[in-house]
């Protein structure tokens, strides 16, 4: 019976300390994280988890939504912010204005406004920008269109490598064109109907150079992702720019959100080819 005891709290000390201990490490990954405003908006705002070392390579990452909704927040718990802690790396996660109460000149103005405050405040060795879907398109605009570094007083020579995930409106005319059907309204609303500023919105149409020195651009296998992401990558090389293209299963919006979702885990082929670029860009 004394035994039976002594057992019973060992086991429950044991309980009692690891309940302690997984609550720790929670606490020191909240503390860990940074909430900072980079803007007077509310959504010019980041989370920012710092890397190994003081001045780690930093991972900028900017969420999807069609342009008009999407969260920061979907970074926290990911297989990408995991991932990327454990190889040393520094990362943040940006919030930006969304349309329709902002343009997506705004857009691509917040993100480089961000990697300006980044870049000042915590001086990381080199900086790679990631996007997904609508983020995609934004990372691969700042990575093309000089304009919108130059306005937070940066060039492509602070921008190590991008890497659009999934996106498909980098030639914003021909995805308005034969883009699926149940995104034109969404691409309406973000690029309106002017030609002019269509072609000022397309990576594709900006990739003349210069641009940021490399690109990695992912997709799964839907139609438009696939034709799009082959155009800007074409386009670039024309350019004299590093670009590669690569291509991994999963279609629909299924896929679309797998790609997001999974990057970052182990056992899904896009990690370790992203994990290779984000190792020589980054150093």
């Amino acid at each position: 019976m004394v035994r039976i005891l002594v057992l019973s709290a060992a086991c429950a000390a044991l309980a009692v300390s690891g309940v302690a201990q997984s609550q720790a490490a929670r606490s020191q990954v909240a503390e860990a994280q940074q909430v900072i405003s980079y803007g007077p908006d509310r959504l010019q705002a980041l989370d920012y988890w710092p890397g190994r070392a003081a001045n780690a390579p930093l991972v900028v990452f900017v969420h999807g939504g069609g342009w008009s909704r999407g969260d920061k927040r979907m970074m926290q718990g990911s297989d990408k912010l995991r991932h990327w802690q454990a190889l040393g790396y520094a990362v943040a996660s940006l919030n930006y204005r969304l349309v329709p109460d902002a343009t997506v000149e705004d857009q691509g103005r917040d993100v480089a406004a961000a990697v300006a405050l980044l870049k000042a405040r915590f001086a990381p060795s080199r900086i790679a920008l990631v996007g997904h879907s609508a983020g995609a398109h934004l990372v691969a605009l700042v990575g093309t269109d000089p304009a919108y570094l130059r306005g937070a007083g940066l060039s492509f020579a602070d921008i190590a490598g991008v890497v659009p995930l999934d996106g498909a409106c980098y030639d914003v005319p021909a995805q308005l064109s034969d883009g699926p059907r149940i995104m034109q309204r969404t691409y309406a609303q973000a690029f309106g109907t002017e030609a002019a500023r269509q072609a000022a919105l397309s990576p594709t149409a900006q990739a003349g150079a210069p641009n940021a020195a490399e690109f990695l651009i992912l997709h799964v296998q839907r139609e438009d992702g696939i034709r799009q992401s082959e155009k800007l990558g074409a386009e670039l090389r024309r350019a004299g720019t590093t670009a590669e293209v690569r291509g991994f299963s999963g279609t629909g919006l299924r896929g679309h959100a797998e790609i997001n979702r999974r990057l970052g885990d182990p056992d899904y082929p896009a990690t370790p080819v992203l994990d290779a670029f984000l190792a020589r860009v980054l150093g």
